[in-house]
Formats: structure tokens, C-alpha cells, sequence
């Protein structure tokens, strides 16, 4: 990339608060894997990533986030996809760090991918939702969104929200609200655990295994190693992140979500949590 190239890159986020309609080779590096990363055309086309027997492949976003509203669409490994788990997710780093998870389970063919999602804070996870979807999700591309600000965050599929996890500090509950993340993605072997509890392994004669990403959007706050470009006055061309919430219909669709589509609730499982489910549960999400 050459330094015009690089000086106009931060002009953009000097000048903007955020980024929009993302360009792969702008916004994105890869973290391993090699060449099983690919951009198929000039950056702005569908970016895959490629798992066979010698090793997965991820990437990371350039620029780190503190709040917005981050959108991606996906195409996942399809066929026998058993033991391959494709991760799309916001995180800080270190011990104490903060996550927001999209994580997607293979499963043999004609089985339904297995969506799981979670909220690290302060590097405490154990907040697992996960669904079935309602659609294939080998077949189109698919949008899957995060939006966060400093009162929820909410996890969306084409516009419909599916979980909702609120700051619920008054009980003592943290929340991620200080710590900039990274955006990622992974494309890994994980047949010890994610197919039916790891009973079913990756199948390697039906290697390699792809997934593909394009439409990248981020609406959000970039932070530049001190401070916010939400506090240095910066405007948005849509700000609807920075207030939503449910409304009527939204929890009319997030209802139906869960109960038709979620297959596993941490806040319901009083077997995991004997001396009583987290405080955050027994306040809800609606």
C-alpha cells in the first residue's frame, strides 16, 4: 500500500467518525493462515477465508472501536461443515479483556448450523445464547450485526434482532464500556467441541472449507490510542445506533426469535448455576 494510499486512509478517519461501506484491503489484515486469506476483487468484492488440515485463517479490523454499530455479511462453509466454527467478533486484549461473539457451529449435512453467541466482561464470559437460524446460511449471504452503546448490545440477523444483553451496573454487573475492540474473524478446526459436544468430527476428505464476507460497515466510534472520534466532535450519517432500543415490534420479533430459535439460554440453566442464575437474568432483556 503505497503512502498516498496511507495518508488518505487518515485524512478519512481524521475527518470522519466512522467508517462506511468498508474496503477489505483498507480495513482489514490478516492474523494467520496466509494465503487462505483472499480479497476477490479490488477490495470492495467478498473476502474468504479457508480451513484445511494444516491450519485455519482469520483477519482483524485496523482500526480499533468504542461503541457503534458494526454490520457484515456472511456466507458459511456449506456441506459437511461439522467440527469448523466461523468466529466474527469484537474484542479488546488481555486477561481482563472485553468480548462480543458471534460464533457459528458446523454440523453434517442437512443439520442446521448452531449461531452462539456471548458478552465477556472483563474477561468473564459464560453469557451463552444460541439459536437455530430460520434460514440456510450456506446458501446467500447473510447480514449480522452488532450494536453497542453505552446502554446495550444488541445482536441482529438481517434486521432482526435476536439477543439483547443491557448495562445492568446499578446491580453490579459490568459492562464493556472502556475498552476499545478490534473486530475479527476466524475460520477454524474445532472438533472437540462444536459438533454435538465434539462427538462428530471434522471430516478433512471434504477439505477445504470456505467462508465469505463482503458488505462491511462499521458506524462507530474510532479510537486512535488516547481518545473517541465521537468526542472530538465527529457527525454520523446515521446516529440511530447511539439511542436504540426495542420498540414494539422489535420485541414482537425478538420474542418470536427466542422462542422458536434459541436452543440455549445460560440465564434458564439452573443445573449450571446451582446457587442461582446471574443477576443481569432476573432483570430480562425487553
Amino acid at each position: 500500500m503505497g503512502l498516498h494510499c496511507c495518508f488518505s486512509m487518515l485524512v478519512v478517519v481524521m475527518l470522519m467518525s466512522s467508517v462506511y461501506g468498508g474496503n477489505f484491503y483498507q480495513e482489514f489484515q490478516p492474523t494467520f493462515g496466509e494465503n487462505r486469506v483472499k480479497v476477490l476483487g479490488a477490495g470492495d468484492g467478498v473476502l474468504s477465508l479457508t480451513l484445511d488440515k494444516a491450519s485455519g485463517s482469520g483477519f482483524q479490523s485496523k482500526n480499533q472501536y468504542l461503541f457503534g454499530r458494526i454490520d457484515m455479511q456472511l456466507k458459511l462453509v456449506a456441506g459437511n461443515s461439522a467440527g469448523t466454527v466461523t468466529a466474527y467478533y469484537l474484542s479488546s486484549q488481555g486477561p481482563t479483556h472485553d468480548e462480543i461473539d458471534f460464533e457459528f457451529l458446523g454440523n453434517v449435512s442437512g443439520q442446521p448450523y448452531t449461531l452462539h453467541t456471548n458478552v465477556f466482561t472483563q474477561g468473564k464470559g459464560n453469557r451463552e445464547q444460541q439459536f437455530h437460524l430460520w434460514f440456510d446460511p450456506t446458501i446467500n449471504f447473510h447480514t449480522y450485526s452488532i450494536v453497542w452503546n453505552p446502554r446495550l448490545i444488541m445482536f441482529m440477523v438481517d434486521t432482526m434482532p435476536i439477543r439483547v444483553f443491557r448495562n445492568h451496573e446499578a446491580i453490579s454487573v459490568p459492562f464493556p464500556k472502556n475498552q476499545p475492540m478490534r473486530i475479527y474473524s476466524s475460520l477454524w478446526n474445532a472438533d472437540d467441541w462444536a459438533t454435538q459436544g465434539g462427538r462428530v468430527k471434522t471430516d478433512w476428505s471434504k477439505a477445504p472449507f470456505s467462508a465469505y464476507y463482503k458488505n462491511f460497515n462499521a458506524n462507530a466510534c474510532v479510537w486512535d490510542g488516547r481518545s473517541s472520534s465521537c468526542q472530538s466532535g465527529g457527525g454520523f450519517r446515521d446516529a440511530a445506533w447511539q439511542g436504540v432500543d426495542l420498540d414494539a415490534s422489535s420485541r414482537r420479533r425478538l420474542r418470536w426469535v427466542q422462542r422458536y430459535h434459541m436452543i440455549y439460554n445460560y440465564c434458564t440453566d439452573v443445573k449450571r448455576f446451582p446457587q442461582g442464575v446471574p443477576p443481569e437474568c432476573k432483570r430480562g432483556s425487553l
